[in-house]
């Protein structure tokens, strides 16, 4: 009876919906995904012109949306280990800065953050024409930071290929010595061969990798590539105010290694750094990872922001599709679907992972 109810419920808003929007002379249905988009993206990872449609536009909006999150995810993650170990360290004044970098970035609202970055700091740089020079091969400027780019050169699917085996001998080197400890001096042979791979090809190949190096020119730098002010000013206020929040998880997480831990690494004369790798830090992690899940989706939905600054990620891109075409719950359907399979492909993989670091008990 109750799915009934519900079924009923749902079919009388889709029949009043259709209804208001027939009556609004509005046409219903995804066919306006194959039409022709006539509007220019910033930034595209794939070849992308106006007279593409629709579809390709949100799909370069998407991958902007998922190379922002990602790079943020790297880099916020090291910066709140180390932040959360800092935290920590006897040092009294490492520790008081790590505490008060907490405190303040994490109770600033993030969008703050985002026009600070992008409107404060990236919007006073110089002008192309004087822009600040790192030597001579990066530039910072009010247009965004110009950095060498990488040249593909013929034979570089073979150096590739060639750095992919290697890759794989070291990796079924490390499986192996791990199942077979006693004769690990077997094995020796399969990192060294896996170098020569990689070096044989690149001496056969003759190097197949180049750099363009930007160039100040009077008004512009040409050449290398550029990142964006928006890309950089929504990359920097999420790892920031990301690496906040994970250096707290992380804090926690080593503070519930019980001390008896600790201390029997030390009886048994093990260092610091060896200890805090080997003892500690794999305990934590048991208990950082599922808090990490959620900072990680945080990151996610949070970099749906990038559009109060016009970083042509998810949202900015489908408002725009939303504003030329009037399909407004269709796109905010697509926006719904997106972000819900990207979170639950996250969280599976974290929960994998979780997984595997869990601790196995007879």
């Amino acid at each position: 009876m109750l799915a009934g109810v519900l079924f009923y419920g749902l079919y009388s808003a889709f029949a009043n919906m259709s209804s208001n929007l027939a009556e609004q002379r509005i046409a219903s249905g995804f066919g306006f995904l194959a039409h022709p988009a006539g509007f220019g993206i910033a930034q595209a990872l794939i070849p992308w012109s106006e007279a593409m449609t629709y579809a390709r536009a949100y799909l370069v909006g998407l991958l902007n949306t998922l190379l922002v999150s990602l790079v943020a995810i790297f880099f916020s993650t090291i910066l709140g280990f180390f932040v959360g170990i800092i935290r920590l360290t006897p040092n009294w004044t490492l520790s008081q800065l790590a505490k008060w970098y907490v405190e303040i970035v994490r109770n600033l609202p993030l969008l703050f953050q985002i026009l600070f970055w992008y409107l404060a700091v990236l919007a006073t740089m110089p002008a192309p024409r004087s822009a600040i020079s790192i030597l001579d091969v990066a530039f910072i400027s009010q247009r965004g930071i110009a950095l060498p780019r990488l040249v593909y050169g013929d034979g570089a699917g073979i150096w590739l290929t060639a750095l992919v085996l290697a890759v794989g001998c070291l990796f079924l080197y490390r499986r192996w010595s791990k199942a077979h400890q006693p004769r690990l001096k077997r094995g020796w042979f399969l990192p060294y061969a896996a170098v020569a791979t990689v070096l044989g090809a690149w001496l056969i190949i003759d190097s197949p990798f180049s750099f363009a190096i930007p160039k100040q020119e009077r008004f512009n730098l040409t050449g290398g590539l550029t990142i964006l002010p928006e890309f950089a000013a929504l990359l920097i206020a999420l790892t920031v105010y990301s690496s906040a929040f994970i250096g707290e998880i992380v804090r926690a997480g080593i503070q519930a290694v019980p001390k008896g831990q600790v201390e029997a690494g030390r009886a048994l004369g093990i260092g610091n750094s060896l200890l805090l790798r080997f003892i500690v830090i794999p305990q934590a992690m048991r208990i950082i990872i599922p808090l990490l899940t959620s900072q990680y989706l945080n990151i996610i939905k949070n970099s749906s922001l990038g559009v109060t600054i016009g970083y042509p990620e998810l949202v900015s891109v489908g408002g725009t599709m939303l504003n030329q075409t009037g399909q407004a719950i269709e796109v905010v359907g697509m926006w719904m679907m997106t972000y819900l399979t990207i979170s639950l492909a996250t969280s599976l993989f974290m929960n994998w992972y979780n997984t595997r670091m869990a601790l196995v008990e007879r």
